[in-house]
């Protein structure tokens, strides 16, 4: 039975950091901790302990050929342990704290087990724009592996309750500081070569990337679902238990409808449950609730949910990237 902590999130710095202090003892103890961050609920353990990082992916049921994302403090600790090259730099400037990942070097020397790393030779690093997230990894002293706090596949959390109705309470804490911000993970790009490699949409749009870039980011030329070079690149994940079935402009009997923007699809009074990512057509509002109007719809009953067919602009290319890889079955 895991301890739960209620954190405002207008906590003042001393509340935010004895609770902060509290989740790193567990962590340096080799325990497993959910704690919030601005995209989803992490499930968190210390990035340079093997067995805790092993427990981890237990806990998970995540394949150990899916590679981790280390959350570090400052941008000190993420330069011990990966090489940042000029791109890599001018992202972390523009970005950091934020919902970006970035994928570089690996540096030698650096203490992040390769379970984190899936026994590739770079890292992926992410300074989150979490206040309590930041705190642990500073009082904690290094990293932590976060993945979503879920089972494997699963729709990620973005309440604790949701992390909680996932794995239950078999870890050593559950910080609760409410709904996450973002509602979508990280943006994952790979400064590894001459030219930076979008392997994720998440919570930054790539036109905001390429912007600071003053260049297109290139895509992943290849996909070795037995090598997955980030998170979320695996084609089955965030699922239902329900089918999903996308670019719906009809609604079916006994379907449960996932809405986007003012105009709905066609037949939504057979539908058992209507949810509208966001009625104004607002994708930083879509992305906020997609994770948690995807369970509610689940819960319905219904045996699939009709999705809506949502614009690839912005954030746009995100959620669709999470509600295709859903759909696959």
């Amino acid at each position: 039975m895991s301890d739960l902590i209620r954190l405002d999130p207008a906590a003042g710095a001393d509340l935010r950091g004895t609770v902060a202090a509290t989740a790193a003892r567990h962590l340096a103890a080799g325990e497993l901790v959910v704690l919030p961050t601005e995209t989803v609920y992490g499930l968190a353990a210390d990035a340079t302990d093997s067995a805790a990082v092993a427990r981890l992916y237990a806990a998970k049921g995540r394949p150990t050929f899916n590679p981790l994302i280390s959350h570090v403090a400052d941008r000190a600790m993420a330069e011990a342990h990966g090489l940042f090259d000029a791109t890599a730099a001018r992202l972390a400037d523009a970005f950091w704290p934020g919902p970006l990942t970035l994928v570089v070097p690996r540096r030698p020397g650096s203490a992040i087990s390769e379970l984190v790393t899936a026994g590739l030779d770079t890292v992926g690093l992410r300074l989150p724009d979490s206040a309590v997230a930041r705190d642990v990894a500073r009082l904690l002293d290094r990293p932590f592996a976060a993945p979503s706090a879920n089972r494997s596949g699963r729709i990620s959390p973005t309440t604790a309750d949701a992390a909680i109705e996932e794995l239950g309470m078999a870890v050593a804490l559950v910080i609760d500081a409410g709904p996450c911000r973002v509602g979508l993970e990280s943006t994952i790009v790979a400064c590894v070569g001459p030219d930076p490699v979008l392997l994720r949409p998440g919570g930054i749009a790539r036109a905001s990337i390429e912007a600071v870039l003053g260049r297109p980011l290139a895509l992943p030329d290849f996909a070795d679902p037995e090598r997955p070079q980030a998170p979320g690149m695996l084609a089955a994940h965030y699922a239902p238990n329900a089918r999903v079935r996308l670019d719906a402009c009809t609604v079916e009997p006994g379907e449960a409808l996932l809405a986007f923007g003012p105009r709905l699809p066609a037949g939504t009074e057979r539908a058992v449950m209507i949810l509208n990512l966001s009625a104004a057509g607002d994708p930083t509002e879509a992305a906020a609730n997609l994770f948690t109007w995807l369970r509610r719809l689940d819960a319905s009953g219904a045996s699939t949910i009709a999705v809506a067919p949502i614009p690839d602009d912005g954030l746009g290319e995100a959620i669709n990237d999470r509600l295709r890889r859903a759909a696959v079955r």
